[in-house]
């Protein structure tokens, strides 16, 4: 499969430009990128469904069998073991042979013909045109579909049956290619476990799109990312998590090479500044500044695109009672969860007012639980956790705890002496308007509720914020909001999160590197690195 200089747009969006790649072998290669990135549109571009503006994708092999991620059946009336079958286009295929052997009987020479027969038997014997009943009870049997399910009719299907059924037809068609998405979504661990084992070993090209980070793992041998901000496509070998490691550092390399750019850029800029400022009778100077003003045009024009880009909203946040000089002091943790190794040993940081303080890690190495040792949740073996006097905390925790879901938007944020226009005017701020505000929190989305908590802490205008990955479940915009706030913001912060846009707008001084506790002045770059470690874009 070869992809050359493939364009395509929808109005004003941009999917891809000048995106290219090219797949060998029998390989089974997982597609990865953000929502929007075009991911499923690959699919249908190779299934005919969508077309490109400009370029092409090439696949030798023609017979494309897909499952997409809503199963819909044409004729609900159809029996489980029919449509099955019928993934084989044997039946379809032998009425055409039929029909060019009858035209041939009549004595007519017909050269064109006897070719397009040959072709049509070469398929059907590619398809196991006479031992397809063996394949198909083979397949039902390892599957472990039911003879009462074989005799359902597609209309009368569950969710699950549904997934089963569809996947057993696509496995049954023999294809060369097979576009998956989602695969795995409302399959059972018996049926999980099978296809698993037979995309391990099937002899062809295998498109894959999930969000099963666990199965892209144990299946793919090579990623595709399709990249959201530069509309490219590249190809990475090895799992997902490979990729992950590679596109991290990748990552970082280029944050680098933005800041130096960015930097030569500066310095140029100054250089053609003086020279328009210069008087007219300074002619060496407006001679270097018109020659710089070119490089300046130049390295422009060449300066790489960060990965995202957010607007600015604000909000005014201030903490109602000041704290002491150092309103945290940790001296000597130690930590370890029954049966586990320690996840710190001897660690010792110290927070200053007004400090804004990030602490950075890979996934599972202990940021969200040294928060819950800060705030008391869980208790250390050894060490000490200090506050200084006047400290007031507001904790924004990924469990969202801080809700009472059988009470409305509006009561959850009530307090702290807010009239309900100015509780309705920070709501507003949240996405939450008019009615919404009325709505109890059990109805809400993850999304919405962690936009209720957030509000909620802001309220409380505590000297010292704790935020655990505050922007999980939310959009670019809500984050925008979120971090030019917290930019203002005159209190104590303590963050985890791996965003860059959202920690670089809200001005982190300092960062904890968990698990060797290294105290370092704030990087980018390494935030760019656990960001794209930490990050699944599927």
């Amino acid at each position: 499969m070869k992809a050359t200089n493939m364009k395509l747009s929808f109005g004003t969006e941009t999917i891809y430009d000048g995106a290219e790649f090219k797949i060998e072998g029998n390989v089974r290669v997982g597609i990865v990128g953000v929502n929007g990135a075009g991911k499923t549109t690959l699919f249908k571009i190779l299934l005919g469904l969508q077309d490109l503006d400009e370029g092409y994708i090439e696949v030798k092999n023609s017979r494309i069998g897909y499952l997409p991620q809503e199963i819909d059946f044409e004729d609900l009336n159809k029996s489980v073991w029919d449509y099955i079958f019928e993934g084989r286009p044997i039946k379809e295929l032998e009425e055409e042979l039929t029909s060019i052997y009858e035209i041939l009987a009549s004595g007519e020479e017909n050269n064109k013909l006897l070719k397009k027969a040959g072709r049509i038997q070469e398929q059907l014997d590619v398809l196991n045109q006479y031992g397809a009943d063996d394949d198909l009870l083979k397949l039902i049997d390892d599957m472990k579909i039911s003879s009462e399910l074989l005799d359902m009719k597609l209309g009368d299907l569950s969710g699950g049956q549904k997934s089963k059924v569809a996947f057993a037809r696509l496995l049954f068609s023999n294809s060369d290619v097979l576009l998956l998405d989602e695969p795995t979504n409302h399959l059972d661990a018996s049926t999980k476990d099978y296809v698993t084992r037979y995309l391990k070993e099937y002899h062809g090209e295998a498109l894959i799109i999930s969000h099963d980070i666990d199965f892209l793992n144990e299946i793919v041998d090579k990623i595709l990312f399709i990249n959201k901000v530069t509309h490219k496509i590249n190809l990475y070998d090895g799992s997902y998590s490979d990729f992950k490691r590679t596109y991290a550092r990748e990552m970082m390399q280029k944050e680098k090479r933005i800041i130096e750019q960015e930097r030569e850029i500066a310095k140029l800029e100054s250089i053609v500044k003086r020279a328009e400022e210069a008087s007219a009778t300074n002619h060496n100077l407006k001679r270097l500044g018109a020659s710089r003003k070119i490089q300046l045009e130049k390295r422009k024009s060449e300066l790489e695109v960060r990965e995202k880009d957010y607007k600015r909203v604000n909000i005014k946040i201030e903490p109602e009672r000041r704290m002491g000089k150092i309103p945290l002091e940790v001296t000597g943790l130690c930590f370890a969860y029954p049966g586990k190794n320690e996840l710190y040993h001897n660690l010792s940081f110290i927070l200053s007012s007004k400090e804004k303080f990030l602490i950075v890690g890979e996934n599972g190495i202990g940021k969200s639980t040294l928060l819950k040792l800060i705030m008391g949740v869980l208790h250390q073996q050894s060490g000490t956790i200090k506050f200084s006097q006047n400290t007031d905390i507001a904790y924004y925790a990924q469990e969202l705890d801080i809700l009472d879901e059988t009470k409305s938007i509006l009561q959850n944020v009530a307090g702290g002496g807010f009239s309900e226009r100015e509780l309705r005017s920070m709501l507003g701020n949240f996405l939450f308007n008019g009615d919404d505000v009325f709505k109890q929190v059990s109805v809400l989305s993850p999304g919405e509720k962690a936009r209720v908590a957030l509000c909620k802490i802001l309220m409380k205008r505590a000297n010292l914020i704790i935020l655990d990955e505050p922007t999980n479940h939310f959009d670019p915009e809500t984050q925008a909001i979120i971090g030019e706030n917290f930019k203002n913001y005159e209190g104590t912060l303590i963050l985890v999160s791996h965003n860059p846009s959202f920690v670089e707008s809200i001005g982190i001084t300092r960062m904890l590197v968990l698990p060797d506790g290294k105290i370092l002045d704030y990087s980018r770059e390494l935030l760019n690195y656990y960001y794209y470690l930490n990050t699944d874009l599927v």
